[in-house]
């Protein structure tokens, strides 16, 4: 079951926002870089732990880049997959094709239970190969 963010601060609210804003992933330093840039007075710190509490309360995305790093991002509900530009970071949702099923076959076959997966696709979106 989710769990609910505490209570609503200015910090939040304006981390809520910018990414509202986008449909791109974002990492901590830049979602705090761009709140810095907008005149918002918080710390990365601060930033780190909204992020969590807002992925804990299933209000975002996270996902671990190429470098390793976790990029956030609002999603629509439900459960989908991810088709990211390596360049540019453009997200399309997408739903994968009997996916589910298989996991639950593999899992099964070693004995695994409560399986749960994430997919991301990466690749370079169409604007960016002809750029």
């Amino acid at each position: 079951m989710p769990r609910t963010p505490q209570r609503t601060t200015r910090q939040r609210t304006a981390v809520g926002e910018l990414l509202q804003r986008t449909s791109e992933f974002r990492t901590a330093a830049q979602i705090h870089d761009d709140l810095r840039h907008a005149g918002e007075d918080i710390g990365l710190t601060t930033v780190y732990r909204t992020l969590q509490l807002m992925v804990d309360a299933e209000q975002l995305d996270a996902i671990r880049t190429d470098d390793g790093e976790t990029a956030y991002r609002r999603c629509s509900t439900g459960h989908h997959h991810h088709l990211v530009c390596r360049d540019c970071g453009r997200t399309v949702e997408v739903e994968g094709p009997a996916i589910e099923a298989w996991t639950d076959q593999v899992a099964a076959e070693h004995g695994f239970t409560e399986v749960e997966h994430q997919l991301e696709i990466f690749g370079v979106c169409g604007e960016c190969k002809v750029g």
